[in-house]
């Protein structure tokens, strides 16, 4: 499996430099009108000053895919239940092509022929988070489900998680709806670990469809279901409305 060996931290800097975007500048720019891109997963944090980043301003972090690039190999499926989840075997825990039905990026595949790679969105209003019917840990603050303060990744305690579903639900019915319970633990599974900074989704992907985008953005990220997606694209690639 080819490696890419290009930096993943910005893509066409110059799009962005000296200028703030508003959201329907953000979607015009790197979604289905003016481009090829489409976010699918994103975090808001205050900026550090650097290339085409205004510092003191936040700073959205996305994962995106390149629809005219990516053929829906699932290459990364993949190499994420590679990374994230490792299958037990020989008495230890060993990163081979793992269990794609594992993997936190899914491929939604449309007819007419449309795939649509989705991620967590990390959405930050937290639905799921707030769904978690768990009290706050006293120290932490935090409650079975959270979302990491490093990489804003949102992670889950199988400690205290009681599996109740709530999170899943509320993922369903405000965001993408990418969460989905374990078919063994009903724990809430496929929330984007952001492979502790290193997406391997991105590193690996043989087309370079998939990159992460570091841009200043006024307003939240732009989030889509793969439904929604794959309308978008049938109306752009098909001439359909539906």
């Amino acid at each position: 499996m080819k490696e890419k060996t290009t930096s993943p931290s910005l893509q066409n800097p110059s799009m962005f430099e000296g200028k703030t975007l508003s959201r329907r500048e953000f979607m015009e720019k790197l979604a289905l009108g003016g481009g090829a891109l489409v976010l699918l997963s994103g975090c808001a944090r205050l900026a550090a000053p650097g290339p085409g980043i205004e510092a003191g301003k936040k700073v959205y972090t996305f994962i995106a895919v390149d629809y005219t690039k990516c053929t829906g190999c699932r290459t990364c499926e993949a190499v994420c239940a590679a990374s994230n989840h490792p299958l037990f075997r020989d008495s230890s825990y060993q990163s081979d092509l793992g269990n794609p039905v594992m993997s936190n990026i899914r491929v939604h595949s449309f007819n007419p022929d449309v795939d649509a790679p989705v991620t967590c969105a990390r959405c930050e209003d937290t639905p799921c988070v707030n769904a978690c019917p768990v009290d706050p840990d006293p120290k932490t603050g935090r409650r079975a489900l959270f979302q990491d303060e490093k990489l804003g990744v949102i992670t889950n305690d199988p400690e205290r998680c009681i599996a109740c579903g709530n999170c899943v639900e509320a993922c369903a019915e405000s965001s993408v709806g990418i969460l989905a319970q374990h078919p063994e633990t009903n724990r809430p599974m496929r929330m984007c670990t952001l492979c502790d900074g290193d997406p391997q989704c991105v590193k690996h992907c043989p087309y370079e469809a998939i990159s992460i985008l570091r841009v200043n953005a006024d307003y939240p990220f732009y989030r889509m279901s793969p439904e929604d997606i794959a309308i978008k694209l049938n109306k752009r690639w098909y001439d359909l409305t539906a």
